[in-house]
């Protein structure tokens, strides 16, 4: 379910809350090799499934900043700003891959709100994305995002 917050007053409040959890999302060798092609990595523990099959995963797994991608893909389900006029992604404190993410593999990701603070107008969020591996007890990726975002005033929402 999303969270949504309509003012940066909101924002400012949900330092430590938790977010929830999204919709799980299959990881397929065909999104894999999708991202082999437009990054150029083509390791065979990523594209081969014969070679990989023998391999220490036993099997193809995904990179891992396709996994840390994704985070980009789970965020607007897990937080929604309303009444933004502008939000730019800053970037990550921290990034890390505590399990591998095996093709076939369904994910998810998990928010909580780190912190919040007032930039100028703006309001700054960090927000850790988990990025759970279902029947996995470690995640494939923990990543903390930073985002900025600018409200409208009430004046330029009435108009």
């Amino acid at each position: 379910m999303t969270s949504t917050f309509s003012s940066a007053d909101a924002l400012l409040a949900a330092a430590g809350r938790e977010l929830g959890t999204t919709d799980w999302l299959e990881i397929t060798q065909e999104r894999v090799n999708q991202f082999a092609d437009a990054t150029g990595d083509h390791q065979w523990i990523h594209v081969d499934p014969e070679r990989a099959k023998d391999g220490p995963f036993g099997g193809c797994i995904a990179h891992g900043y396709l996994t840390l991608s994704l985070a980009n893909f789970f965020l607007p389900q897990l937080i929604h700003i309303d009444n933004m006029k502008m939000g730019v992604n800053v970037g990550a404190d921290r990034v890390r891959f505590p399990a591998p993410v095996r093709v076939g593999a369904r994910i998810r990701g998990r928010g909580e709100i780190l912190k919040v603070e007032a930039v100028g107008e703006a309001v700054q969020s960090t927000v850790r994305v988990s990025i759970e591996i279902e029947g996995e007890t470690r995640p494939g990726c923990v990543i903390d995002t930073i985002s900025r975002y600018t409200f409208h005033s009430a004046a330029e929402a009435i108009s």
